[in-house]
């Protein structure tokens, strides 16, 4: 099956020329200059990526991606001339999957895209093949179902959170670097992502329930990264 982007900017310039440089690399594209088109069009066409622009005449990009992530999971490419890492943060915690600030690199949009059709291959191939729970104390982590719950109770978490705490259960008790879990989860390590991982694990321990000075499930390696621990 052709590989479809939906494009989602209200610059008629921009959404012709990220379209153009797109279909050039084998991919499909439909698109739009709206958030309301967005969202029936993510419903009814079922895009592989989202490239969504912030700044659009109907709704702000962010109410799109918190109302695309009550039905949907596809991934979320952000691009906005927002540049400030306050806005970055409040995107990647509503559920976007990466961010580049406008003007951007075509090369490194085609790369984000790349890195985000690896992972979600990735685990479409882990939904087909034997489900994997993972259980750590009073954690599980049933990555057939999508769902997390702590001490019997259902923990809700956004898209990166979530992606977050599996590589960390799939690598318990190895410390992952902070580097390898951004390339891993956004795709590559500037100031941003360093910034949004910082933002996500203060998430994920606060919804764990964690108390940072006897910690039950994530370990800070001071200066190098994370672990979560054995049981």
């Amino acid at each position: 099956m052709d590989t479809l982007i939906l494009i989602v900017d209200d610059d008629n310039s921009i959404r012709k020329f990220l379209r153009v440089s797109i279909e050039t690399q084998g991919y499909k594209c439909i698109d739009t200059d709206n958030g309301s088109n967005a969202l029936m069009l993510a419903v009814s066409h079922n895009p592989d990526v989202m490239i969504l622009d912030l700044g659009l005449p109907d709704m702000d990009g962010l109410e799109v991606i918190k109302k695309l992530r009550t039905i949907s999971q596809i991934p979320i490419i952000i691009i906005s001339a927002r540049g400030r890492d306050r806005e970055k943060v409040e995107a990647l915690d509503a559920g976007a999957d990466d961010y580049l600030t406008k003007p951007f690199s075509v090369t490194e949009l085609l790369a984000r895209i790349r890195v985000i059709l690896r992972h979600k291959s990735n685990n479409d191939m882990s939904t087909d093949s034997e489900s994997e729970q993972f259980e750590i104390n009073n954690l599980i982590i049933d990555t057939d179902k999508h769902r997390v719950w702590c001490n019997d109770e259902e923990i809700r978490l956004t898209p990166n959170e979530y992606k977050v705490l599996v590589l960390l259960a799939k690598n318990h008790g190895k410390v992952l670097t902070h580097r390898y879990i951004t390339e891993n989860i956004w795709g590559s390590t500037g100031n941003y992502e360093t910034q949004s991982l910082r933002v996500c694990m203060g998430n994920l321990r606060r919804k764990l329930g964690e108390d940072p000075a006897q910690p039950k499930y994530i370990i800070t390696e001071i200066g190098v990264g994370y672990r979560l621990l054995d049981e």
